[in-house]
């Protein structure tokens, strides 16, 4: 659990000019004392192309840090312009507000920046140089990307576990005797199993191989001669079978009337509004 729960991020000048700086109130509760000061940073992405046009407006050391609620104000200068490319001046962009403790990052806050003219003529028609002065931020304040990591802090025991824990008598017992021991002993018994089986249809095929063509006809004068009694026994049955067969088809009708809809339901294609998943924010 972290010690310090980010509670919430006030943008206090927005919109403003872009060489406006940034002020934030920030919000944030500490659970226990710490040793050392909080550092916060605010960094203005100045191209997606590349990292190395990222700027770090400002940092802050925030300490010591009392238990409970805290707030302050953070502001940071303006990005600046001679370090980004002028193709990337205007349009959509992103600022990172971020806390380290000890120099371990434990939150990421991260907003959407839009820059664009004053005027709708010069964003119908921006000039080949951008003109600064007349251009105007507006953060994204109301959809912010939250980012949390779990980091040590002052005691050992809040590090998180960065390997599995140790087993040293997992070492000390053979692999049949732990883990697998069922597996192999179901494959044992089903090879055995299979292979009675296999020994058995071979005995019973041995023994229905006919020896000659006579003793082929005698088998059948043989079976031919019960044929009587088996008659009688399905004129005993007649009755039963005839009414099984009527419940039966009575049973398929009701179930092919019952289930037609639901036939019907699987060949139907879904809503527009179940096939797409709903996007979940984090605030």
């Amino acid at each position: 659990m972290s010690v310090v729960s980010l509670l919430g991020v006030n943008i206090l000048n927005n919109p403003a000019k872009f060489t406006d700086s940034y002020v934030f109130e920030i919000t944030f509760e500490c659970l226990e004392q710490l040793e050392k000061d909080l550092e916060w940073k605010l960094t203005y992405v100045g191209s997606a192309t590349s990292d190395q046009y990222d700027q770090e407006l400002d940092s802050l050391l925030v300490g010591p840090i009392p238990v409970g609620v805290n707030k302050f104000i953070f502001e940071a200068d303006a990005p600046k312009t001679n370090r980004i490319p002028d193709a990337d001046i205007l349009g959509v962009t992103v600022v990172l507000l971020t806390c380290s403790y000890d120099g371990r990052e434990f939150v990421r806050v991260g907003y959407y920046v839009n820059n664009e003219y004053e005027t709708e003529e010069l964003n119908a028609d921006p000039p080949a140089k951008p003109i600064v002065e007349k251009i105007r931020r507006n953060v994204l304040a109301d959809k912010p990307r939250v980012t949390r990591f779990a980091i040590k802090w002052d005691s050992e025991a809040s590090a998180p576990a960065e390997f599995p824990p140790e087993q040293p008598e997992a070492d000390l017992q053979p692999d049949d005797e732990e883990y697998g021991v069922d597996e192999l002993d179901e494959d044992v018994e089903e090879g055995e199993g299979a292979e009675a089986t296999a020994e058995g249809a071979a005995t019973a095929s041995a023994a229905a191989v006919p020896a000659d063509g006579d003793a082929e006809m005698a088998g059948v004068e043989e079976q031919g001669e019960p044929a009587e009694e088996d008659e009688e026994s399905d004129e005993g049955s007649v009755d039963l079978e005839n009414e099984t067969e009527d419940e039966l088809e009575e049973e398929e009708e009701a179930e092919a009337t019952e289930g037609g809809d639901d036939a019907m339901e699987v060949d139907e294609k879904p809503a527009d509004g179940a096939s797409k998943a709903q996007e979940v924010m984090a605030h």
